[in-house]
């Protein structure tokens, strides 16, 4: 991408996807500085590696240089914010974050990956095994473990992005390679049905030039695209790339053989937790091996691979209490980590803590939501987390809770979370949320520590 602008202006720059197009204008050389509603542990890092933000509604902190200026917002950001009507008024360019990252990986050789759920692991991993072998730049949809950061700079033309289905935003990338994980139904405040849903990721299947690689079972044809496709799966023999061999380690990490069509890839160990992620890195190996990088490179980095901030994050691990953080806030992806976390602790009681995100979501996944989280032992139930929305009537929390058959259940305010858990004795306790849940992330390791 060509940098035709001095400044760079974000609002909502504390977005995980905003905060890496963030740094890669910085990073280029450019004065960055940007608007958020609240400080955050991201805002901080970004303040301390020279981003000016500011958490007040003030459109004259916009620089005065409207020329010389390009304004970059997220779709999250409400349409009335001040800022955004100012910077449209007075003629500044103004655009979506996801037109931004589809202009700087034009004309580079983009990985993507797309799904309902899966995709930022899926990414990040990706970005990891390249590293290992021909580095590449990457626009994270979360924090990696491994480099502590959403963002990774190379001099090369190779480029992995997380492709991000809300608002239609994927539809800016065209990717050499690119890897669909789920089409499950979600953000139907944006699409009105899964049709229109699983339309949009059709669209996006179609701009992929050269390979794309699909879990198997979704609904794409392979008529319906010009790139080549292979199928993955966890265990399925039926599909192109697969696990076999399987064994799960006695501190709950898998190792198993890759069949891939080029042959067998034997003894990979997965780094992070949970059969989840054993399908995520089948998905990782086959948009890597399908780019062409060496098969024993990919299977190092699947080992040394730490996983993502808030995906299957293991905070706590010692004298028989485990706790893990996850950003799951879909019903699947709830479904998922829960039944993981069942094969690697079969025998330990589970408590989660969930805070539903979005009234939207829950309205429409309300019977979803509560199948998955009925799999619990014991069930912490949250407010909704309103995020960008405004509050629908008859829709809260309480229509989760009352469909939820777990032995034990409590529906409370976040204010009164952590009295609850100091009261509580845990074996393997699990926080999920996409919502501001994070910010008890720490507190409750730091309780589990002084026990």
């Amino acid at each position: 991408m060509k940098i035709e602008y001095r400044n760079v202006y974000f609002i909502g720059i504390g977005g995980i996807g905003m905060s890496a197009i963030a740094r890669f204008f910085k990073f280029q050389g450019c004065d960055v500085s940007g608007y958020d509603r609240t400080p955050s542990d991201l805002t901080r890092k970004l303040e301390s590696e020279g981003i000016r933000v500011h958490y007040e509604d003030r459109p004259e902190m916009i620089p005065a240089d409207i020329s010389g200026t390009l304004v970059v917002y997220t779709p999250a950001i409400p349409e009335e914010l001040g800022e955004l009507r100012f910077a449209r008024e007075k003629g500044y360019t103004v655009i979506k974050r996801s037109k931004t990252l589809g202009e700087i990986t034009r004309g580079q050789s983009c990985l993507a990956v797309a799904g309902s759920h899966g995709k930022t692991t899926t990414s990040t991993l990706i970005a990891h095994i390249m590293q290992q072998g021909r580095g590449c730049s990457a626009f994270l949809g979360g924090i990696s473990k491994n480099y502590g950061t959403n963002m990774l700079m190379s001099e090369g033309n190779v480029v992995v992005a997380e492709a991000d289905e809300f608002d239609r935003s994927f539809l800016q990338l065209h990717p050499s390679i690119a890897a669909i994980t789920a089409m499950d139904a979600d953000h139907l405040d944006i699409y009105g049905t899964l049709e229109n849903m699983q339309g949009a990721f059709r669209e996006f299947a179609s701009q992929v030039s050269e390979t794309l690689v699909l879990k198997l079972g979704l609904p794409i044809g392979r008529n319906e695209v010009s790139a080549k496709v292979f199928s993955y799966h966890f265990d399925d023999p039926g599909a192109d790339f697969h696990a076999s061999n399987l064994r799960l380690e006695p501190d709950g990490h898998y190792i198993y053989d890759l069949v891939h069509p080029g042959g067998i890839l034997e003894d990979i160990r997965v780094g992070t937790l949970g059969w989840v992620n054993v399908e995520n890195s089948i998905a990782a190996a086959a948009v890597c091996l399908c780019y062409g990088v060496d098969a024993q490179i990919v299977r190092q980095a699947i080992g040394t691979f730490q996983g993502v901030v808030r995906r299957m994050d293991e905070r706590f691990n010692r004298d028989g209490v485990v706790y893990i953080d996850d950003y799951a806030h879909h019903p699947a992806e709830l479904g998922a980590t829960i039944s993981s976390l069942r094969q690697i602790f079969p025998d330990r009681k589970l408590t989660a803590v969930f805070q539903p995100h979005l009234y939207t979501r829950t309205r429409d996944f309300a019977d979803e939501f509560a199948r998955s989280l009925s799999l619990v032992d014991e069930l912490v139930l949250l407010d909704i987390y309103p995020a960008r929305e405004l509050p629908i009537e008859g829709v809260s929390s309480r229509i989760i809770f009352d469909k939820v058959t777990a032995p034990e259940k409590t529906l409370i305010g976040k204010d009164e979370l952590m009295p609850l858990l100091e009261k509580k004795e845990f074996q393997v306790l699990v926080t999920f949320g996409a919502g501001d849940i994070d910010r008890f992330t720490d507190k409750i390791s730091e309780m589990l520590e002084k026990r």
